[in-house]
């Protein structure tokens, strides 16, 4: 408030296009606004805003799950055919390590973590393989179908 005890806004009956003028101006502010409006998100995405990616296997690695659990999970390093970024993915089911290989064409999907971030006791893993050289990943670890041979 001024000494006229009036605010700083505008007003008036020709005060409209500086009222928004002002108001689009605040709006930077908001970080969940900017965020949005720049596309930060969807820029810093290995998927690049894709449910769903290709990728090679680079690596087989085991990741510390977070306290107070002390398992192994098993996890692959992958590298996308998209766009060549390399990210860490999880390999559910039990026993499906055995049945991914290096150098093999696997498909990745977000894990359902809260706002595509990390599930549960993985620190830093967002991915889960669903696929193995074209073949679903949950009915090699059922033995209901093979793998094939490449």
């Amino acid at each position: 408030m001024n000494d006229l005890g009036r605010s700083k806004s505008p007003v008036g009956e020709f005060a409209a296009r500086q009222l928004k003028k002002k108001r689009q101006k605040q709006r930077w502010s908001d970080i969940y606004y900017k965020r949005r409006t720049l596309m930060l998100d969807k820029k810093s995405d290995p998927l690049e805003g894709s449910s769903q990616a290709r990728g090679i296997v680079l690596e087989k690695v085991g990741i510390e799950a977070k306290q107070p659990d002390s398992a192994i999970r098993k996890c692959v390093r992958i590298q996308l055919v998209k766009n060549g970024k390399q990210i860490t993915t999880f390999l559910p089911w039990d026993g499906a390590l055995n049945y991914v290989d290096e150098h093999d064409e696997v498909f990745v999907e977000g894990i359902g973590g809260p706002q595509g971030g990390a599930k549960g006791d993985l620190p830093g893993v967002r991915w889960r393989v669903y696929k193995v050289n074209d073949v679903s990943l949950k009915e090699l670890v059922y033995g209901r179908k093979e793998k094939p041979r490449r």
